[in-house]
C-alpha cells in the first residue's frame, strides 16, 4: 500500500511537467537533499544541459528532499519501480545495494577532489563488471557519481583523538559501514532522520553530527555545535544512478544525450561542490561562533590506522564483488594518495 500511494504522488508531481509540454518525455530526478544544496545545484545544470542537448524533446523535473516521501527507502523503491527514472543514492543506499558502502570507507579516496570525481566516473570503475552488477542484479543501473566535499564533524567537544571520540554518540547514516568505522575509532554511532536532526543535536539526543559543509550551514547544524572538526577522512559521495529499464528503453539518441552531459557534469559537479562549500563556510564563520578545528597531519593518521581494518570490514559484508571494486579504486591511484597509504 506504501509503495503504491508513493507511485501516485509521484506521477501526480509528474503530470505538471506533461501538461505544460505535451510532446516532450519527462525523467524525473529524485534527490536526498534541499533546494539549495550541492545534489540541486548539480541536478539544475544536469536539467539545464539536457533539455537543452534534446532541443527540448525531454523534461527533466527536479524532486527534491520531500517531494517523495520522509524517507529515503521510499525514493530507492520509487526509482526501482520505475515511478522515478533517476536519482542520488548515499550512505543509505546501502541497504539497497550493498556494496554501495564503498563509498562510505574513510582514508581511501585522494585528497584531491577533482581526482575522486574522475576516478569514480571513469570507464575503469563506473562501467566495470563489478559496479554494474551490483547495481543491475536490484534493477538499477549506476550513472555517474557526484564528491559533494569532505564530510566535516560536528560537536560539543574539541576532538583531536581517537580517545576524544570514546563514547561520543554521534548521528550516522543508516550504514553498517559507517557505524563500524565510527565503533572502531571509538565513538558510539546512532542513526536520526535527517529532518530530525537539527532538533536532536539542539535537544542532546545526538552529541555530534557528520556532514559536508554546505549541509551544515543549509540545515543550520552549526548553530546548535561548539566545534566544526576538519579530519578529510572521507569525501561525501552520492551514486547517480537510473532505472534499469528505463535506461535500456532510451533510443541511441537519449542515450548519447545523457551519455555526454554526464562526462560533462564531472567537471560541473566539483565546481558546484567547491563553490558551495567554501561560500557556506564564510557564511558560517560570519554567522556563528563555532570554533574551527584542523586535524594535522599526526592526529589524521591516529584515525587512518583504526580506518583501514574497516576495509575487510566492507569486503566480508558485501563479498567477492564488493573486494573486485574497492581493488578497481586502488588500482586507478587511490590507495596511492595520502588517505589510502
Amino acid at each position: 500500500m506504501q509503495l503504491r500511494n508513493i507511485v501516485i504522488a509521484v506521477t501526480a508531481l509528474g503530470m505538471v511537467g506533461v501538461a505544460s509540454s505535451a510532446f516532450a518525455e519527462t525523467w524525473r530526478f529524485g534527490l536526498e537533499e534541499t533546494e539549495g544544496s550541492v545534489q540541486y545545484g548539480y541536478a539544475e545544470e544536469f536539467k539545464k544541459l539536457i533539455e537543452e542537448k534534446s532541443g527540448g524533446d525531454i523534461t527533466v523535473q527536479l524532486l527534491p528532499y520531500g517531494t517523495w516521501g520522509s524517507s529515503y527507502t521510499a525514493l530507492y523503491d520509487a526509482i526501482q519501480n520505475g515511478a522515478i527514472q533517476l536519482g542520488f543514492g548515499s550512505g543509505f543506499l546501502g541497504g539497497t545495494v550493498p556494496e554501495s558502502q564503498l563509498m562510505s570507507l574513510n582514508f581511501v579516496m585522494p585528497s584531491d577532489q577533482l581526482k575522486t570525481a574522475k576516478i569514480l566516473n571513469s570507464d575503469a570503475f563506473l562501467k566495470s563488471d563489478a559496479w554494474q552488477q551490483s547495481f543491475r542484479e536490484r534493477g538499477l543501473v549506476p550513472l555517474g557519481a557526484l564528491p559533494e566535499g569532505y564530510q566535516v564533524w560536528t560537536a560539543n567537544k574539541e576532538i583531536r583523538t581517537p580517545e576524544d571520540m570514546d563514547g561520543w554518540q554521534v548521528r550516522v547514516m543508516d550504514n553498517s559501514l559507517l557505524r563500524a568505522t565510527y565503533e572502531a575509532y571509538g565513538a558510539s554511532p546512532i542513526t536520526i532522520a535527517y529532518g530530525e536532526l537539527y532538533s536532536a543535536l539542539q535537544q542532546g539526543q545526538a552529541e555530534g553530527n557528520i556532514q559536508p559543509v554546505f549541509a551544515h550551514e543549509n540545515m543550520g547544524f552549526y548553530e546548535v555545535q561548539d566545534y566544526m572538526i576538519f579530519a578529510d577522512q572521507a569525501q561525501f559521495v552520492a551514486n547517480l544512478f537510473g532505472n534499469l529499464e528505463w535506461y535500456e528503453g532510451l533510443s541511441d539518441e537519449q542515450r548519447q544525450t545523457l551519455e555526454t552531459t554526464l562526462d560533462e557534469m564531472v567537471q560541473k559537479g566539483h565546481e558546484i561542490q567547491s563553490q558551495f562549500n567554501s561560500e557556506r563556510l564564510d557564511i558560517i564563520k560570519e554567522k556563528g561562533d563555532i570554533k574551527i578545528i584542523e586535524l594535522t597531519e599526526e592526529e589524521r593518521a591516529q584515525f587512518r590506522e583504526l580506518a583501514k581494518p574497516i576495509r575487510q570490514v566492507y569486503v566480508d559484508m558485501v563479498g567477492e564483488r564488493g573486494q573486485k571494486a574497492l581493488d578497481i579504486l586502488l588500482e586507478q591511484g587511490v590507495g596511492s594518495s595520502d588517505q589510502g597509504s
